[in-house]
């Protein structure tokens, strides 16, 4: 993969490259990071999911199209779309960062992602940006169960093991990354009964518990 291929699969070429340079440049790296282009970028996806769905679902009420765009806009489906577009392998690490596989960590192939998000708004206008990300998030889009509104990852997943008598997850911090202000867990999601072990990444323990749940939750949907 490189960033011709990258740019034919968003279907943009950029006018200024300096902007997908610093997209896909994690602060390791150098200064000229990809964290302000993150921010604006995740701003475009809710901004594009949520436009979607006001217009594909006209008659959910305002709550339960708030609830299924969350569900939507996490850190576990930009990291697997940030996986199809393989930006691991075009990001920009410091050393520390390669050695420790960050281009494979959930939480900065997601952030990298927003960023390159970002960097389409900035570079094409609002059109391309969203032109890329519902390109991105139309096949995730169409395989939601809007049944499923307003339960998060783990009510799912305890639902689903009660449903069939299979013994709940447990689960366990197994990384704590970070300064006391800024700290990453790392958490498992074990269900022992079905063999399935998953893991997440998040700003608090609770966080990856959701989304290691998530994630184990679509590996029981694709069973």
């Amino acid at each position: 993969m490189n960033r011709d291929a990258l740019c034919r699969q968003l279907g943009h070429v950029f006018k200024q490259p300096q902007l997908l340079q610093r997209a896909l440049t994690h602060r390791s790296h150098s200064a000229a990071h990809n964290e302000r282009l993150e921010f604006l970028g995740d701003s475009v996806v809710n901004c594009v999911v949520a436009k979607y769905l006001h217009d594909s679902y006209p008659d959910l009420p305002e709550g339960d199209l708030s609830r299924l765009r969350s569900n939507l806009v996490n850190q576990q489906t930009l990291y697997e779309l940030a996986q199809q577009l393989h930006l691991g392998e075009l990001l920009l690490l410091g050393e520390g960062e390669r050695k420790s596989a960050g281009s494979s960590r959930p939480s900065i192939l997601a952030d990298a992602l927003e960023a390159l998000v970002g960097a389409l708004f900035l570079d094409g206008g609002f059109e391309v940006a969203e032109q890329a990300v519902l390109g991105l998030y139309i096949p995730f889009i169409r395989q939601a169960d809007v049944l499923t509104l307003g339960k998060d990852a783990k009510t799912l997943l305890q639902e689903y093991l009660q449903a069939r008598r299979i013994p709940l997850p447990a689960y366990s911090v197994v990384e704590i990354q970070g300064e006391a202000h800024a700290q990453s867990f790392q958490v498992e999601c074990a269900i022992p009964a079905l063999k399935i072990i998953s893991r997440g990444e998040g700003s608090s323990r609770r966080n990856a518990e959701q989304q290691a749940a998530q994630a184990a939750y679509q590996q029981l949907k694709v069973r």
